[in-house]
């Protein structure tokens, strides 16, 4: 029974320890990142927060077409001395109404519309510049995942010169201890191999470091156990084929500033077109139903009424509160309009800034297109700049290497030493770094362009 308690207690621990383990090991991918990142970051909250304004006006704009209900309620007591011609007598009474009315507009030359469809405008326009946050943030987020790529790369790159420096190392110290070569070469190989060990130090810090710079953009609370998945990345990349105005003509159509500046001025138009509403009167229909309750405090008698047969005076008594309620029950129906004549111009003046506003929209519109031809110019740039960076990178790369192989037969011939290996290897290596610093420098640059197209980031 022990032993059997015991293997069971060990295989919960196994699963428990296997679970935390792949949790703490669990690699982000490229849609990952992104989507945590557009959840949690709090420009995106702002931005959304500010669309939920823009939606509530909308709905309150539309509330409009409902009548306004309201009701009221009144209660007055009086006491002392009223006035009476030239004298006074005591007046202690107590009033109580209620009464229930509504109020609806009639016309307004299409006021309610207007507002409606300008307060459209404003929920489409926020809609766009949510977008164009989630957009800037997955440009970001791909850029910074592109980088740790980067040095992950560089760090192989190190690990197999490492890797080369302790071979030569090995060698030089058995060629040394048997006597075919002079200590000064262990001692070179000795130092090349420490230069290595620290080039690959050197790297993973690198590498920590852009994990630790895509952990800040993601806003995440513990960074030390966060990593991303590899990649695939071609070893040979093609020139991009497409010109700037075919990127410029899909990003006018696909951008969502492009689109929130246009909904803008159609925003400002509709806001026009509310305030002309002004000039034409405003007609109102009103409807009302109350009743209401007196009652003299100092007694209880209205007057006397005279019989007319035995001419008897018989008292007319207050009638209580629900017969005066009943009795005194009403309704009322009012149809009113609002004309304007003379508002010191200011209707004029309104309409004129709002066509001002008009023509601001329209000149941010400009803005932004110009912005945009300018980005897109610039990432085409860069993209032909890198490609050519790129390309001279990879011929270096082949002389390097045809040079270092030369170096390493010559050297095992004899014929060179430890030094024109160590050089050679060097060189190589860094032309390695540059074909690495290129190739992800013009990716990048085709990926921005490729997001101006309005195609997303892909990695």
């Amino acid at each position: 029974y022990n032993f059997s308690f015991m293997l069971k207690k060990v295989f919960c621990i196994s699963l428990l320890s296997i679970g935390v383990l792949g949790f703490s090991q669990k690699k982000w991918t490229i849609q990952e990142c992104v989507d945590y990142a557009i959840k949690n970051n709090l420009q995106v909250q702002a931005q959304m927060y500010n669309k939920d304004v823009q939606t509530k006006n909308l709905e309150m704009a539309k509330k409009e077409y409902l009548p306004s209900v309201s009701g009221t309620i009144n209660n007055n007591a009086n006491f002392g001395q009223t006035l009476v011609g030239t004298s006074s007598i005591r007046n202690d009474s107590y009033y109580n109404g209620a009464n229930v009315g509504a109020s609806m507009l009639v016309y307004n030359n299409g006021r309610l519309e207007k507002s409606i469809r300008k307060t459209g405008f404003d929920v489409e326009a926020s809609l766009q510049d949510v977008e164009t946050i989630k957009n800037n943030i997955a440009l970001q987020i791909a850029q910074q995942y592109l980088n740790v790529m980067l040095n992950r790369e560089i760090k192989k790159i190190s690990e197999s010169a490492m890797d080369n420096a302790q071979k030569l190392y090995d060698r030089a110290k058995i060629t040394t201890e048997v006597g075919t070569t002079a200590q000064t070469v262990l001692a070179e190989a000795t130092a090349s191999l420490a230069r290595e060990k620290q080039n690959v130090k050197m790297a993973q810090i690198n590498v920590d470091k852009a994990l630790f710079a895509m952990a800040q953009l993601l806003q995440l609370q513990d960074y030390k156990t966060f990593d991303v998945v590899d990649i695939p990345v071609p070893d040979k990349l093609a020139p991009q084929s497409e010109s700037v105005e075919e990127v410029l003509n899909m990003a006018y159509t696909s951008q969502p500033v492009v689109k929130a500046a246009e909904i803008r001025i159609k925003a400002a138009e509709a806001q026009t077109e509310v305030v002309r509403t002004n000039f034409y009167p405003t007609i109102t229909a009103n409807a009302a139903i109350g009743s209401f309750y007196n009652n003299l405090l100092n007694k209880n008698t209205l007057g006397y009424q005279q019989d007319p047969v035995t001419g008897a005076l018989t008292p007319v008594m207050e009638r209580n509160f629900f017969q005066q309620y009943s009795d005194n029950f009403g309704q009322q129906l009012s149809l009113s309009a609002n004309i304007p004549i003379f508002n010191k111009g200011i209707t004029k003046l309104q309409v004129e800034q709002t066509k001002i506003n008009e023509t601001l929209a329209k000149n941010n519109l400009e803005q932004q297109k110009f912005q945009l031809k300018q980005d897109i110019q610039q990432a085409q740039f860069n993209a032909d700049s890198n490609f050519e960076v790129y390309t001279s990178a990879v011929e270096a790369e082949k002389s390097t290497k045809l040079a270092l192989d030369f170096a390493e037969k010559s050297y095992e011939a004899g014929r060179s030493t430890i030094y024109d290996v160590t050089m050679a290897r060097n060189n190589y290596a860094n032309a390695q770094g540059s074909v690495a610093q290129a190739k992800y420098n013009y990716l990048f640059s085709i990926k921005v362009l490729d997001f101006y197209a309005g195609r997303g980031i892909n990695l």
